[in-house]
């Protein structure tokens, strides 16, 4: 890891009229020094002015912390320094967690040596104690244009709980989902220091993937806290658990912001430190990608408007000019998740192409079938989802001639030793979850 380097936490500010709060942070590296501000922009539907001063303080001290992930890999600094207050030592063992794991595939691709690198201060004898404050009895529900937070909203719909779509920052996409769910919305404005994109053109500097749901849970909270909501809800599924390949004795994961494990540390995190009355959780954790796909087709009204490809949603928001890619692996793996239960005309007709048909893609999709060393780095399902789906799929004539199902049914099927069995598996509901009991709906209700 670089040496000769400090990240600072220098500080924030809020503006409580115009729902803005800005957070600066420094790096020293070598003969150089660079200060940067990122500003957030709250929605201004609610602001209550009972909120406890100490309590909006807290919270914005870990915005503080979890935004600056975004600049801190920038060089890595092997020093950290928190100007203004003081981490508790568990507090500081959450934030080397959330730095390390989240920062697992940034590690993997850059070829850098985590292990010990992230330390944050401490100091022995600091305490502090949450703060409760009773919220309204609703749900924020994170929208973010795919397929996972329809099925969550949807469900919320259908089971009458009362809730309101958030998303961060706007995008044409989120808007055309927002506008078929209906109800209100909230929207968070998030701008990055513009000196963030030029320094990664340089070529001493490091870029890569940051944990930007664990960003997203802390904005989610705090808007919370601002707005009036019980629940933060999300819609990550029980298949983001698994990894994607191992480094340094860890298993780097692409999904680990999205993961029951992370999911758990924020929960206790959020309880023991800042508000034991927002409760942060994933609706759909006990499912797989490929069981809640099974519940997305029910709602074919979203078909035209909704998209999974990441290249719609970059941080520098030139996103695609087409809904999906059909070059990368989420659109692969999207295809291959519908095809399961739609026709070839309808999964074509959604994308443009038959993906199942692309030579080229067969490198990607070997990788997805887990016959390759490494798991996509996307947000994609278990190899054991990929494998079920091309069975499912294959069970339709419209996909048989297709270049990769016959690499499937003749290299991958085989190997496989039961598929009914391993069908069952993948659409078995988990018992890892931390589901509110009056949010646990049936299991039909995911069928």
């Amino acid at each position: 890891m670089p040496q000769n380097s400090v990240f600072i936490f220098k500080g924030y500010s809020f503006d409580e009229g115009q729902g803005e709060a800005s957070f600066t942070y420094e790096i020293k590296h070598n003969n150089e020094s660079f200060s940067f501000t990122e500003t957030v922009l709250f929605p201004s539907l609610v602001k209550d002015p009972t909120i406890p001063p100490e309590l909006l303080k807290t919270a914005l001290q870990n915005l503080l912390l979890v935004l600056g992930i975004s600049y801190y890999k920038l060089f890595c600094p092997p020093e950290i320094i928190i100007k203004g207050f003081s981490l508790t030592r568990d507090q500081a063992d959450f934030w080397n967690t959330v730095y390390t794991k989240g920062l697992g595939e940034f590690f993997y691709q850059n070829k850098l040596d985590f292990r010990g690198s992230i330390t944050f201060p401490f100091t022995a004898d600091q305490t502090t104690s949450p703060i409760t404050f009773p919220r309204k009895d609703r749900s924020l529900v994170g929208i973010g244009g795919g397929k996972d937070s329809i099925v969550s909203a949807e469900l919320l719909k259908k089971h009458v709980k009362s809730f309101t779509s958030f998303v961060v920052n706007r995008h044409p996409l989120r808007d055309a989902v927002i506008q078929l769910l209906g109800g209100e919305e909230l929207t968070i404005t998030r701008t990055l220091d513009s000196q963030l994109f030029e320094l990664n053109k340089r070529e001493n500097t490091y870029n890569g993937h940051i944990p930007v749901s664990a960003q997203y849970a802390f904005l989610g909270l705090f808007t919370a806290i601002l707005s009036d909501y019980r629940y933060v809800v999300v819609s990550n599924e029980h298949s983001a658990n698994y990894g994607n390949v191992a480094y340094l004795g860890d298993v780097v994961n692409h999904q680990w912001s999205k993961s029951f494990e992370f999911e758990k540390l924020f929960q206790s995190y959020v309880a023991q430190f800042i508000t034991p009355s927002v409760h942060y959780f994933s609706l759909l954790r006990p499912l797989s990608e490929l069981a809640i796909t099974k519940a997305f087709v029910q709602y074919p009204a979203y078909f035209p408007v909704f998209s999974s490809c990441n290249r719609n949603f970059t941080v520098t928001g030139k996103g695609s000019d087409r809904k999906w890619c059909g070059e990368c692996a989420k659109c692969s793996f999207a295809f291959i998740m519908l095809a399961a239960f739609l026709s070839q005309d309808e999964v074509v007709r959604l994308f443009g192409q038959n993906l199942l048909a692309k030579e080229e893609l067969l490198a990607t999709y070997k990788e997805l079938l887990g016959v390759a060393e490494i798991k996509p780095f996307d947000c994609v399902g278990t190899p054991e989802e990929v494998q079920v789906a091309f069975h499912l799929a294959m069970q339709k004539e419209s996909y048989k001639d297709a270049i990769i199902m016959q690499f499937f049914q003749k290299e991958v099927l085989p190997q496989v030793p039961d598929i009914v069995k391993l069908t069952e598996e993948v659409f078995a509901r988990s018992t890892e979850h931390r589901i509110p009991k009056e949010f646990l709906f049936s299991a039909e209700d995911h069928n």
